[in-house]
């Protein structure tokens, strides 16, 4: 056998098709995207693991009385115990929050972009957005109960008070940030504004506008929780009102507990929108 028989003889690696990045088959990818995951995931978990125990430890060693400060499992008991009227003032909170975001989402969307095409408006409008900031929300949700009663509009007036402003700053932002030189390269095609704005300006502004978005959605359940501790028939806030009057203090930090799970699962949800409607940005990350 020649030697040129022998190397055809020999296994060599498979072929570029059945091989993925970096000379990895893709049926790893499944693996290394868990691995990731837990990389990920895991550090948080263990240290609110460690929180609670420390948190536990000390309730019982120092027997804190429950009206002052429960232990964590006293906190989970009662409130799967009182799950139903959880639920029940969850349900509302939601509502609100998703009516609220809605509104903020839009008011951000459109006055981004007006003053994107408008470079006057932009001088005129980002100072005042700036200064929207510095009104106290402690101040403003009563006199929303007042004008507008305590139906979903003032609690929907307060979300989006304080959710807009990170949404419109963060597209701005990122219109601002558009290539130059992509920019050019269309015009010199002859694309006009409206055509820079969809192919170039609105998909580099994407990455700015998710990272607001995180911010915002976070916001967003806070702003309900206290629009409805100022006034609601119903909600997360008015229970916790009602519990602490009650000297209930488990079943407030119950309520707060759920508040956290709720605005975790939004901040998540986030990534998941992000990877539909712009998959390229976490390629970009890595």
């Amino acid at each position: 056998m020649t030697r040129a028989d022998r190397v055809l003889a020999e296994p060599g690696p498979p072929p570029p098709a059945l091989t993925g990045r970096a000379g990895r088959s893709p049926a790893r990818r499944p693996a290394r995207g868990r691995s990731s995951l837990l990389r990920r995931v895991a550090p948080p978990v263990l240290v609110v693991l460690l929180l609670l125990a420390v948190w536990q430890w000390a309730v019982t060693a120092l027997a804190v009385r429950p009206q002052v400060l429960p232990s964590p499992l006293r906190v989970v008991e009662q409130g799967w115990a009182f799950r139903e009227v959880l639920w029940a003032n969850t349900l509302p909170t939601l509502q609100v929050t998703a009516v609220g975001f809605a509104v903020s989402l839009a008011v951000g969307w459109v006055l981004a972009v007006v003053v994107d095409f408008s470079p006057w408006l932009r001088r005129a409008l980002v100072p005042l957005l700036v200064a929207s900031q510095t009104l106290p929300i402690i101040a403003i949700a009563p006199l929303m109960i007042i004008w507008f009663g305590f139906g979903l509009l003032p609690k929907v007036l307060v979300i989006a008070l304080v959710t807009f402003f990170p949404i419109a700053v963060g597209l701005i932002e990122g219109f601002s940030r558009a290539d130059p030189e992509a920019s050019n390269l269309l015009r010199s095609m002859g694309g006009g504004r409206w055509a820079e704005f969809r192919y170039v300006r609105l998909p580099g502004a994407l990455p700015s506008f998710f990272t607001a978005l995180r911010i915002a959605i976070t916001y967003a359940v806070t702003g309900a929780i206290f629009a409805e501790y100022v006034g609601a028939r119903a909600g997360l806030g008015i229970y916790m009102a009602q519990q602490k009057n009650s000297f209930r203090t488990d079943l407030v930090l119950a309520a707060v507990g759920v508040t956290a799970l709720v605005s975790v699962a939004l901040f998540g949800l986030t990534y998941l929108v992000e990877r539909v409607v712009a998959p390229w940005i976490r390629g970009a990350r890595r």
